[in-house]
């Protein structure tokens, strides 16, 4: 079985959002994955950080914490955020959803997220914030080589 685990705490400021997909696409090397795999998972980790950058932390200064896991063949990612929180967030996950229109947001976050992983969840994080888990199964075969 292969595992292994990170934990990452970044300050929730736009200079960090490439430093976190980075991050997390070096994580997911030891599964040899595809080039396009990692683009993925790397622009799913970009939509999610920059949603707490943008959303999350109107108010105040924040930390965006991104912990993943591998398990055999399977990554899980969690970007937790302690900020203000998605008042609905059936309505947020709707394309085109957003809640700051003059600031020419697409409000497609959570749709690229979800078409580039195969899990996708967004919980509120008590007592305030959001949690977005993603999980991405990578096809191994038995010489642990990715398969194209």
């Amino acid at each position: 079985m292969n595992s292994n685990y990170m934990n990452l705490k970044i300050k929730a400021i736009s200079s960090n959002e490439a430093f976190a997909r980075s991050v997390v696409g070096a994580f997911c090397t030891q599964l040899n994955p595809t080039l396009d795999e990692i683009s993925d998972i790397k622009t799913a980790v970009s939509e999610a950080v920059t949603n707490c950058i943008v959303h999350a932390y109107v108010y105040k200064d924040g930390i965006i914490e991104i912990e993943a896991t591998i398990e055999d063949n399977r990554i899980h990612i969690e970007i937790k955020d302690t900020g203000i929180g998605i008042q609905d967030i059936e309505q947020a996950r709707r394309p085109f959803f957003t809640t700051k229109p003059d600031e020419e947001r697409s409000g497609m976050g959570f749709t690229v997220m979800e078409s580039f992983m195969d899990m996708l969840e967004v919980l509120p994080n008590e007592p305030c914030g959001t949690i977005v888990k993603m999980s991405k199964n990578f096809d191994v075969n038995s010489s642990g080589a990715n398969q194209t």
